[in-house]
């Protein structure tokens, strides 16, 4: 199967440059279009499900440029070498990790209000980017308001900027589900959970050994998105941590150091392109989430830049700009 982020580079060619925040909601965003394309065209369509997809990624970068669509990416920040450098990997202990949270977060969470479909999740979160040539170091406060039910303008930031997203038009919806109905059907199975983010409520049988790399890549990706939720049903989270632990090609990274200087280890999907910069961080004894990790190129290509990044509050209110 062709990676289908390709046709987010022949839209590239013929279209003007996103900056690096439009680029990310954009890959985000067709992912989506991606799994329900995939659902619309079926099996064996052949040039069907790439025109439909072709089509997704010309209205993915549309919204991209215009900032009306939002998605959260992973996060990350810190000042420190990369990490892993002068330090073996280790091999077959993600499962350790990830294991580890969820039974940490089953015996932590407690059971959440379920926000109503006409409320909206704010989160906060800091952001502490280092340009990784000059050592520049500039530290961020973001700040979003998710529309429940994607019926409203939602607010969001990215690295200071403030974005808008316009509601779901009829049909659409975005990844991580934000209505607690549409959280409350993700199975808590771990197995059935990462079926359910690839087939888009479908059924399929096969196999990680069975489907192309692409799916661990996309399984990895839909379930870091989902992790990114700060309120989640009772029991999903760690559900979530234990689907990753199935996922083929997830290794940890010793020596990783999260937004607030303690070390800790990543956790990271290795099978596609380089993976130091990017990954979950878990402290390494408790295995309780600490932050994200990523690396982003500015748009000339010159200068990159290491994140890290956390959450520091959040909570369920009823219109944008109010805090809890």
């Amino acid at each position: 199967m062709s990676d289908e982020l390709e046709l987010l580079r022949e839209w590239d060619a013929d279209a003007a440059p996103l900056t690096d925040p439009a680029r990310d909601r954009a890959r985000h965003r067709l992912l989506n279009a991606t799994a329900h394309a995939d659902q619309r065209t079926g099996p064996g369509t052949g040039p069907g499900r790439r025109r439909a997809l072709r089509l997704a990624a010309a209205a993915v970068v549309a919204t991209a440029v215009t900032g009306t669509a939002v998605l959260v990416g992973t996060d990350g920040s810190g000042e420190e070498d990369a990490p892993g450098t002068g330090t073996p990997r280790l091999e077959n202990a993600a499962a350790t990790v990830l294991n580890g949270a969820a039974a940490r977060e089953r015996k932590h969470e407690k059971k959440p209000v379920a926000p109503r479909d006409d409320q909206f999740i704010y989160s906060k979160r800091i952001i502490k980017e280092t340009e990784q040539k000059a050592g520049k170091v500039k530290t961020y406060t973001d700040e979003m308001w998710e529309s429940v039910d994607a019926s409203k303008r939602s607010l969001s930031m990215e690295l200071g900027r403030e974005m808008w997203e316009e509601p779901a038009g009829k049909g659409e919806g975005v990844w991580p589900p934000r209505r607690w109905s549409g959280l409350k059907k993700l199975p808590q199975d771990p197995e059935k959970l990462i079926s359910a983010l690839l087939s888009v409520g479908g059924s399929d049988d096969r196999s990680f050994s069975e489907r192309p790399k692409f799916d661990r890549f996309r399984a990895y990706f839909l379930l870091g998105a989902l992790l990114k939720n700060p309120v989640l049903p009772q029991g999903l989270r760690p559900a979530a941590y234990e689907a990753l632990a199935l996922v083929p090609g997830v290794e940890t990274i010793p020596g990783v150091k999260d937004s607030a200087g303690r070390s800790g280890v990543g956790v990271a999907y290795t099978e596609r392109g380089p993976y130091q910069g990017k990954c979950l961080i878990f402290d390494p004894e408790s295995y309780e989430f600490l932050g994200f990790r990523d690396e982003r190129t500015s748009a000339s290509g010159k200068k990159k830049y290491t994140q890290v990044s956390h959450v520091v509050e959040w909570g369920i209110v009823d219109r944008v700009k109010q805090r809890p």
